[in-house]
């Protein structure tokens, strides 16, 4: 395999496998290497291609009996009690409402379960492949950043490249960030990390730099602009989000088992939550940790080669994906038509539906990523995605896909509709409880009748049907704690058997209060976008702050009124219900200091402290992890330039220029903008006016125009010419 190097100032050389040194050619310190273009046709919808399937394994399909119908089993025998329960000779219409509500929130409830069982018995296992040998691929690693943090997502590349450097892969791997950031000063940051992780890898791995002048179909837009420019020089692409690290062992295992599967388009690992310090982030890493295992390996269990795709932690095959991944823009206005926002798995269901497979691998470990920091984040972020897996109500029917991808799509609609119905049946329920209290029942609604029509209401039923649904409800969690219990890494790591049984329990209480939080704000969400609000494309938190309490009551009081006049009423009229209701009051009353503390670091100090929620990647923390935490200390270290320091700092502005690539053609208004932006730069007495004089919109084309670049580097040099003023500023 070939592969370039861009060091300044260091000999153009790399180390094969074997160790011996190959000169590679020069590509003048280009940000990018040589044009390389596939074709990605844009594909339809209404019709896909006619491809013959082999048959699912003997295991897939059994997975998907014991997944399917089991819950389908459980979700009938649900639907029958609930009938009981209101027994055989009255329903009145909101009763069969309840009825309806119910049966859905069991059937979800159920599913989750038999998933899990489905994993214990037919766990995938591992592929037999080559441990040795050369790669036969040359492998792009992306990422894909958008206003993020140059110093985290350098610092998580430079250890990784240097891991794959250090395997003797190094030649088969290149690094590719693929920039859409808006913001000019995380721009000139982004190019100033660029060249130190240029120079840092230089002569060991490839590393490429290409900012868009147009993020036209967000992250989705800029894989299609890789692909169109560079993809035919890579086999496989290996994606990341701007919070992952993966290991140099787990990445060629990758590519060792793609290697071995000439039809697999995209392996997916399981990414574990790691590197958060606040509360909430910590609570989410545990229940990742010690849940999701056995979670995974029920959804890998009965997806088997229909399987899906979580946009980041995957191994592409470039052929596969640029043959069937280019999107179409969906007709009709925002937030259900335009570009597709949850791309990964409309990109799944494209790549299977041409014939390739699509496969998660459960037992790839050392595969990361960051977690939201705080429940507000969470929400901000589960805002797009809500509309991006809504807005697949009009790619479920696209002709020709795969029944598992389907359902992949429903399964996603459904996580973010199950919180709407959750609320409604709760509201339902209210209500009928409310009537039996407050309204009279007409015991002879014929008057001819001898006998009287008794209410019936069957509460013992009632209540064993309730137990069977948080048995179903904690089943992947027992299982998931018992699992960690067995095994001594697992256990030994997360503070012992007793810790670990007491910090599943802190988890269990801690989620069901924040659980009617998110169920009010994801039904804001599903009301917002039902009402045709986009959400736009903003920058994540990934670090977070502490909010405060006026903060937290402002973004929260509507809950705690909500608990309060719901507990007041029940508390009046039905004093012996509110026990069933208490964790849901309990979560609403309490929600602005649940959102205060899910933000702050003194509540994980004291979480810390006690030892609960400790995870393996916390008291054993993987070598690469702290590799990629010293080296984003030592980003950080470095000055990011700004625009007024660029005029002094003439590397920084060399680096700049080199990484700027070719210039686009200019729109009217743009080179209006250019035209002002030369007469302030040769007008004022310093950069720092001249940085006061310039609108952001002149900031965004000074940073991109080489040439006002150069002569914002020259301009003060020189004395000033004697026209200055002459602008009236």
């Amino acid at each position: 395999m070939t592969s370039a190097s861009q060091g300044e100032n260091r000999p153009v050389v790399f180390n094969d496998t074997e160790g011996a040194q190959i000169r590679k050619p020069d590509f003048l310190h280009a940000p990018t290497p040589p044009s390389a273009p596939l074709e990605m046709p844009t594909q339809d919808l209404a019709r896909g291609p006619i491809v013959a399937f082999p048959p699912s394994s003997l295991g897939t399909a059994f997975a998907r009996l014991i997944a399917f119908g089991g819950a389908a089993v459980l979700t009938a025998y649900g639907f029958n009690e609930m009938l009981l329960v209101f027994g055989k000779e009255t329903r009145t219409f909101l009763q069969l409402v309840l009825l309806g509500l119910f049966t859905i929130t069991f059937g979800w409830i159920a599913l989750s379960a038999t998933q899990t069982i489905a994993g214990l018995l037919c766990a995938p296992g591992r592929p037999d492949v080559p441990r040795d040998g050369p790669l036969k691929g040359r492998t792009a690693i992306l990422m894909p950043v958008y206003n993020e943090s140059p110093a985290s997502t350098c610092g998580a590349l430079a250890a990784m490249g240097e891991a794959q450097a250090d395997s003797g892969h190094g030649t088969s791997f290149e690094i590719f960030i693929l920039s859409d950031t808006r913001d000019p000063d995380v721009w000139l940051a982004e190019t100033a990390a660029f060249a130190e992780l240029r120079h840092r890898l230089a002569g060991r791995i490839a590393v490429w730099y290409r900012r868009r002048w147009q993020n036209t179909g967000k992250k989705a837009g800029n894989l299609h602009d890789f692909m169109v420019g560079w993809g035919a020089r890579y086999d496989y692409m290996l994606v990341l989000d701007a919070d992952s690290l993966m290991d140099a062992p787990t990445i060629i295992e990758m590519v060792r088992r793609m290697d071995a599967a000439p039809r697999l388009g995209i392996l997916q690992t399981v990414p574990i939550l790691a590197g958060g310090s606040t509360l909430f982030a910590r609570l989410q890493q545990f229940a990742g940790r010690i849940y999701g295992p056995v979670i995974a390996r029920g959804v890998a269990a009965w997806q088997g080669m229909d399987g899906n795709y979580w946009g980041h932690n995957a191994l592409i095959r470039v052929r596969a994906f640029a043959e069937n991944c280019g999107l179409p823009e969906l007709p009709g206005r925002k937030p259900f038509g335009g570009h597709i926002l949850s791309h990964d798995f409309v990109e799944a269901s494209l790549i299977r539906r041409g014939g390739w497979e699509v496969r998660m691998d459960p037992d790839l470990e050392g595969s990361w990523e960051g977690s939201p920091p705080s429940l507000l984040d969470l929400s901000t972020r589960d805002r797009r995605w809500a509309q991006g897996n809504l807005q697949h109500s009009k790619i479920v029917g696209a002709h020709r896909l795969r029944l598992p991808n389907r359902i992949h799509m429903l399964i996603g609609i459904g996580a973010y509709l199950m919180s709407t119905i959750w609320l409604a049946m709760l509201l339902v329920g209210m209500v009928l409880t409310a009537q039996t209290l407050l309204i009279r029942p007409e015991y002879f609604p014929d008057g001819l009748q001898l006998f009287p029509d008794w209410p019936v209401f069957d509460a013992e039923r009632m209540r064993r049907l309730f137990m069977l649904a948080m048995t179903l409800l904690l089943l992947p969690k027992a299982v998931g704690l018992c699992r960690a219990l067995l095994l001594r890494r697992v256990r030994s790591k997360t503070g012992g058997a007793f810790r670990l049984i007491a910090s599943a329990v802190f988890e269990v209480v801690l989620s069901a209060l924040y659980a009617p939080v998110l169920m009010l704000l994801q039904a804001r969400h599903v009301t917002d976008i039902l009402l045709g609000r986009d959400s736009g494309w903003g920058r994540q938190q990934r670090e977070g702050a502490e909010l405060s309490w006026p903060e937290a009551l402002a973004h929260h009081w509507t809950s705690v009124v909500a608990g309060l006049t719901v507990g007041a009423a029940f508390a009046w009229f039905a004093p012996n219900q509110v026990i069933w209701i208490t964790p849901v009051l309990a979560g609403l009353i309490l929600a602005p200091a649940l959102s205060r503390w899910s933000s702050a670091r003194s509540a994980a100090s004291w979480v810390e402290r006690a030892g609960l929620l400790t995870t393996p990647e916390e008291t054993s923390k993987p070598a690469l992890m702290q590799t990629a935490h010293d080296l984003e200390e030592e980003f950080e270290a470095l000055a990011s330039p700004s625009l007024e320091a660029l005029a002094d700092d003439r590397a920084a502005l060399a680096a700049h220029l080199r990484a700027l690539g070719p210039e686009p053609d200019w729109t009217e208004s743009q080179t209006i903008l250019r035209v002002t932006l030369r007469a302030k730069i040769e007008a004022a007495a310093s950069p720092a006016q001249a940085v006061r004089w310039l609108s952001p919109a002149e900031r965004d084309v000074l940073v991109g125009s080489a040439d006002l670049l150069r002569l914002w580097g020259a301009r003060w040099d020189e004395p000033a010419p004697s026209s200055r003023g002459a602008l009236g500023m």
